[in-house]
Protein backbone atom coordinates (compact mmCIF):
# COMPACT_ATOMS: atom_id res chain seq x y z
CA UNK A 1 0.00 0.00 0.00
CA UNK A 2 0.94 3.43 -0.63
CA UNK A 3 2.90 5.49 1.99
CA UNK A 4 0.31 7.12 4.23
CA UNK A 5 -0.62 9.35 6.44
CA UNK A 6 -1.72 7.39 10.03
CA UNK A 7 -3.59 8.86 13.04
CA UNK A 8 -3.95 5.92 15.36
CA UNK A 9 -6.08 6.27 18.68
CA UNK A 10 -5.15 3.75 21.49
CA UNK A 11 -6.34 3.10 24.48
CA UNK A 12 -9.14 1.30 27.14
CA UNK A 13 -8.53 -2.58 27.51
CA UNK A 14 -6.45 -3.01 24.17
CA UNK A 15 -3.94 -1.44 26.63
CA UNK A 16 -3.86 -2.64 30.11
CA UNK A 17 -1.36 -5.61 29.05
CA UNK A 18 2.08 -5.27 28.78
CA UNK A 19 2.63 -7.91 26.29
CA UNK A 20 -0.32 -6.73 23.98
CA UNK A 21 1.10 -3.22 24.02
CA UNK A 22 4.83 -4.23 23.09
CA UNK A 23 2.51 -6.16 19.67
CA UNK A 24 0.92 -3.33 18.69
CA UNK A 25 4.35 -0.90 19.30
CA UNK A 26 6.14 -3.43 16.72
CA UNK A 27 3.31 -3.37 14.27
CA UNK A 28 3.58 0.58 13.87
CA UNK A 29 7.19 -0.03 14.18
CA UNK A 30 6.61 -2.14 10.97
CA UNK A 31 4.47 0.89 9.38
CA UNK A 32 6.74 3.14 10.20
CA UNK A 33 9.91 1.14 8.30
CA UNK A 34 7.30 1.05 5.27
CA UNK A 35 7.30 4.71 4.70
CA UNK A 36 4.16 5.20 6.60
CA UNK A 37 4.08 8.55 8.95
CA UNK A 38 2.66 7.56 12.62
CA UNK A 39 0.89 9.43 14.99
CA UNK A 40 -0.29 7.77 18.05
CA UNK A 41 -3.27 9.48 20.61
CA UNK A 42 -3.71 7.67 23.97
CA UNK A 43 -6.63 7.35 26.59
CA UNK A 44 -5.96 5.01 29.86
CA UNK A 45 -9.11 5.07 31.09
CA UNK A 46 -8.51 1.85 33.43
CA UNK A 47 -5.52 3.06 34.46
CA UNK A 48 -7.12 6.44 35.58
CA UNK A 49 -9.72 4.45 37.42
CA UNK A 50 -7.13 2.34 39.05
CA UNK A 51 -5.05 5.66 40.37
CA UNK A 52 -8.57 7.58 41.37
CA UNK A 53 -9.49 4.92 43.47
CA UNK A 54 -6.46 4.53 44.73
CA UNK A 55 -6.29 8.38 46.25
CA UNK A 56 -9.86 8.17 47.44
CA UNK A 57 -11.34 9.75 44.85
CA UNK A 58 -14.64 9.22 43.57
CA UNK A 59 -15.95 9.37 39.94
CA UNK A 60 -19.24 11.32 39.20
CA UNK A 61 -20.41 10.77 35.60
CA UNK A 62 -22.83 12.87 33.73
CA UNK A 63 -24.28 11.61 30.69
CA UNK A 64 -21.42 9.55 30.29
CA UNK A 65 -18.31 11.94 31.07
CA UNK A 66 -16.22 11.93 34.10
CA UNK A 67 -16.92 15.16 35.71
CA UNK A 68 -13.56 15.95 36.87
CA UNK A 69 -12.59 17.99 40.05
CA UNK A 70 -8.99 19.73 40.44
CA UNK A 71 -7.63 16.94 42.56
CA UNK A 72 -9.15 14.63 39.93
CA UNK A 73 -7.13 16.38 37.14
CA UNK A 74 -4.28 16.15 39.22
CA UNK A 75 -4.00 12.24 39.39
CA UNK A 76 -4.98 12.20 35.93
CA UNK A 77 -2.18 13.97 34.33
CA UNK A 78 -0.03 12.27 36.93
CA UNK A 79 -1.43 8.58 35.15
CA UNK A 80 -1.51 9.75 31.64
CA UNK A 81 1.53 11.61 31.09
CA UNK A 82 3.83 9.97 34.06
CA UNK A 83 2.75 6.82 33.65
CA UNK A 84 0.88 5.33 31.10
CA UNK A 85 2.85 7.53 28.01
CA UNK A 86 6.12 6.97 29.55
CA UNK A 87 5.73 3.31 29.56
CA UNK A 88 4.36 3.45 25.75
CA UNK A 89 7.39 5.58 24.87
CA UNK A 90 9.03 2.63 26.31
CA UNK A 91 7.87 0.06 24.71
CA UNK A 92 7.61 1.50 21.33
CA UNK A 93 11.59 2.37 21.22
CA UNK A 94 11.96 -1.75 22.71
CA UNK A 95 10.54 -2.06 19.35
CA UNK A 96 12.66 0.25 17.24
CA UNK A 97 10.37 3.13 16.93
CA UNK A 98 11.67 6.62 17.82
CA UNK A 99 8.58 7.67 20.10
CA UNK A 100 8.48 10.56 21.75
CA UNK A 101 6.11 10.94 24.43
CA UNK A 102 4.04 14.26 24.05
CA UNK A 103 0.99 15.50 25.33
CA UNK A 104 -1.66 18.58 24.30
CA UNK A 105 0.10 20.73 26.92
CA UNK A 106 3.44 20.67 24.86
CA UNK A 107 3.83 24.04 22.85
CA UNK A 108 0.23 24.82 23.79
CA UNK A 109 -0.39 22.09 21.21
CA UNK A 110 -4.37 21.70 22.55
CA UNK A 111 -6.45 24.33 23.87
CA UNK A 112 -9.90 24.08 25.03
CA UNK A 113 -13.12 25.19 26.68
CA UNK A 114 -14.57 24.15 29.87
CA UNK A 115 -17.19 21.19 28.67
CA UNK A 116 -20.31 21.31 29.50
CA UNK A 117 -23.36 19.12 28.41
CA UNK A 118 -27.04 19.81 28.92
CA UNK A 119 -29.44 17.28 31.15
CA UNK A 120 -33.04 17.22 30.32
CA UNK A 121 -35.42 16.84 32.99
CA UNK A 122 -38.69 14.74 33.16
CA UNK A 123 -40.74 17.81 32.96
CA UNK A 124 -38.62 18.88 29.86
CA UNK A 125 -36.83 21.67 31.00
CA UNK A 126 -32.58 21.42 30.20
CA UNK A 127 -30.32 22.48 32.49
CA UNK A 128 -26.80 22.71 32.20
CA UNK A 129 -24.39 20.87 34.05
CA UNK A 130 -20.40 21.74 34.29
CA UNK A 131 -17.80 19.44 33.97
CA UNK A 132 -15.05 20.94 35.73
CA UNK A 133 -11.80 20.03 34.18
CA UNK A 134 -13.28 18.64 31.48
CA UNK A 135 -12.03 19.79 28.22
CA UNK A 136 -13.46 20.98 24.54
CA UNK A 137 -11.34 20.92 21.92
CA UNK A 138 -11.56 24.98 20.59
CA UNK A 139 -8.02 24.84 19.04
CA UNK A 140 -5.12 22.47 17.85
CA UNK A 141 -1.78 23.42 16.56
CA UNK A 142 -0.20 20.62 14.85
CA UNK A 143 2.98 21.86 13.54
CA UNK A 144 5.14 20.04 16.26
CA UNK A 145 3.24 16.41 15.31
CA UNK A 146 3.84 16.74 11.91
CA UNK A 147 8.01 17.86 11.99
CA UNK A 148 7.75 14.88 14.29
CA UNK A 149 6.18 12.49 11.86
CA UNK A 150 8.19 14.06 9.19
CA UNK A 151 11.69 13.41 11.03
CA UNK A 152 10.94 9.54 11.28
CA UNK A 153 9.99 9.85 15.19
CA UNK A 154 6.51 8.65 16.23
CA UNK A 155 4.67 11.19 18.37
CA UNK A 156 3.09 9.41 20.82
CA UNK A 157 0.28 11.81 22.77
CA UNK A 158 -1.30 12.10 25.78
CA UNK A 159 -5.13 13.24 25.62
CA UNK A 160 -4.24 16.40 28.64
CA UNK A 161 -4.74 19.78 26.98
CA UNK A 162 -4.79 23.22 28.88
CA UNK A 163 -7.83 25.85 29.18
CA UNK A 164 -7.01 29.67 28.06
CA UNK A 165 -6.17 30.16 31.96
CA UNK A 166 -3.31 27.93 31.38
CA UNK A 167 -5.44 24.90 33.83
CA UNK A 168 -5.24 21.80 32.65
CA UNK A 169 -7.59 19.49 31.23
CA UNK A 170 -9.25 16.14 30.98
CA UNK A 171 -10.12 15.79 26.95
CA UNK A 172 -11.99 12.99 26.17
CA UNK A 173 -9.33 10.23 24.03
CA UNK A 174 -11.89 10.27 20.91
CA UNK A 175 -12.84 13.82 20.62
CA UNK A 176 -8.63 14.21 21.18
CA UNK A 177 -7.72 11.11 18.79
CA UNK A 178 -10.17 12.51 15.50
CA UNK A 179 -9.67 16.34 16.42
CA UNK A 180 -5.73 15.96 15.95
CA UNK A 181 -6.66 13.42 12.69
CA UNK A 182 -7.92 16.18 11.48
CA UNK A 183 -6.08 18.92 12.13
CA UNK A 184 -2.82 16.74 10.63
CA UNK A 185 -5.22 15.84 7.33
CA UNK A 186 -4.32 12.17 7.92
CA UNK A 187 -5.24 9.69 5.36
CA UNK A 188 -6.34 6.90 8.01
CA UNK A 189 -7.47 7.70 11.20
CA UNK A 190 -7.89 4.06 12.71
CA UNK A 191 -9.66 3.62 16.19
CA UNK A 192 -8.00 0.65 18.24
CA UNK A 193 -10.57 -0.67 20.69
CA UNK A 194 -11.40 -3.72 22.31
CA UNK A 195 -14.61 -5.40 19.86
CA UNK A 196 -14.53 -6.51 16.17
CA UNK A 197 -15.53 -3.21 14.69
CA UNK A 198 -19.42 -1.45 14.96
CA UNK A 199 -21.98 -4.32 15.37
CA UNK A 200 -25.55 -4.51 13.78
CA UNK A 201 -26.42 -7.54 16.73
CA UNK A 202 -23.25 -7.34 19.35
CA UNK A 203 -21.76 -9.60 19.87
CA UNK A 204 -22.54 -11.82 16.63
CA UNK A 205 -19.78 -12.21 14.56
CA UNK A 206 -21.69 -12.28 11.35
CA UNK A 207 -22.99 -9.05 12.15
CA UNK A 208 -20.36 -6.83 12.00
CA UNK A 209 -20.87 -3.40 9.56
CA UNK A 210 -17.78 -3.92 7.29
CA UNK A 211 -18.33 -0.57 5.46
CA UNK A 212 -20.99 2.15 6.36
CA UNK A 213 -21.38 5.79 4.83
CA UNK A 214 -21.40 9.05 6.52
CA UNK A 215 -25.04 9.57 5.46
CA UNK A 216 -25.99 6.11 7.12
CA UNK A 217 -24.85 6.95 10.65
CA UNK A 218 -27.58 9.39 12.01
CA UNK A 219 -30.46 6.74 12.12
CA UNK A 220 -28.06 4.15 14.02
CA UNK A 221 -27.23 6.54 17.08
CA UNK A 222 -28.88 4.82 20.19
CA UNK A 223 -29.97 1.56 18.12
CA UNK A 224 -26.72 -0.10 16.43
CA UNK A 225 -24.36 2.90 17.81
CA UNK A 226 -24.69 2.62 22.09
CA UNK A 227 -22.83 3.01 25.03
CA UNK A 228 -18.99 3.70 24.90
CA UNK A 229 -19.36 3.69 20.93
CA UNK A 230 -21.17 7.04 20.62
CA UNK A 231 -17.79 8.76 21.15
CA UNK A 232 -15.96 6.65 18.79
CA UNK A 233 -18.33 7.02 16.02
CA UNK A 234 -18.96 10.29 16.50
CA UNK A 235 -15.19 11.10 16.46
CA UNK A 236 -14.86 9.14 13.15
CA UNK A 237 -17.68 11.19 11.81
CA UNK A 238 -15.88 14.97 12.95
CA UNK A 239 -12.52 13.67 10.88
CA UNK A 240 -14.23 12.52 8.17
CA UNK A 241 -16.18 15.61 7.52
CA UNK A 242 -12.81 17.96 8.40
CA UNK A 243 -10.98 16.56 5.66
CA UNK A 244 -9.68 12.70 6.90
CA UNK A 245 -9.93 10.33 3.96
CA UNK A 246 -10.12 6.95 5.84
CA UNK A 247 -11.16 5.85 9.17
CA UNK A 248 -11.06 2.51 10.45
CA UNK A 249 -12.37 0.76 13.94
CA UNK A 250 -10.16 -1.99 14.43
CA UNK A 251 -9.86 -4.71 17.51
CA UNK A 252 -6.62 -3.42 19.53
CA UNK A 253 -6.28 -6.71 21.41
CA UNK A 254 -6.09 -8.27 17.93
CA UNK A 255 -2.56 -6.21 16.41
CA UNK A 256 -2.53 -8.55 13.04
CA UNK A 257 -5.72 -7.01 11.85
CA UNK A 258 -3.99 -3.62 11.30
CA UNK A 259 -0.66 -5.18 10.11
CA UNK A 260 -2.84 -7.04 7.42
CA UNK A 261 -4.86 -4.23 6.24
CA UNK A 262 -1.68 -2.27 5.06
CA UNK A 263 0.91 -5.16 4.08
CA UNK A 264 -2.33 -8.25 2.94
CA UNK A 265 -5.19 -5.97 1.83
CA UNK A 266 -7.10 -8.50 4.50
CA UNK A 267 -10.28 -6.12 5.76
CA UNK A 268 -11.52 -6.48 9.16
CA UNK A 269 -13.45 -4.48 11.34
CA UNK A 270 -15.56 -1.67 10.49
CA UNK A 271 -14.62 1.37 7.55
CA UNK A 272 -16.46 4.58 7.60
CA UNK A 273 -16.72 6.19 4.13
CA UNK A 274 -17.94 9.49 2.90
Amino acid sequence: MQASKLLIKYGGNAMINASLQNKIAEVIYKLKSQGHQVCVVHGGGPFINQSLSSADITSEFIQGQRKTSPEAMSEIQKTLIGEVNANLVVAFNKAGAKAVGLSGLDANMVVTTPKEVQIQAENGSISIAKLGRVGEISNITPGLTEHLMQSEYVPLIACVAADSEGNSMNVNADDFAGAMAAAIQADFYISLTDVDGLYEDYPNPDSIISSISLNELPSLYGQIIQGGMIPKIQSCEKALRHGVKNVLILNGTKPQQLEDFFNKGIKSGTTLTH
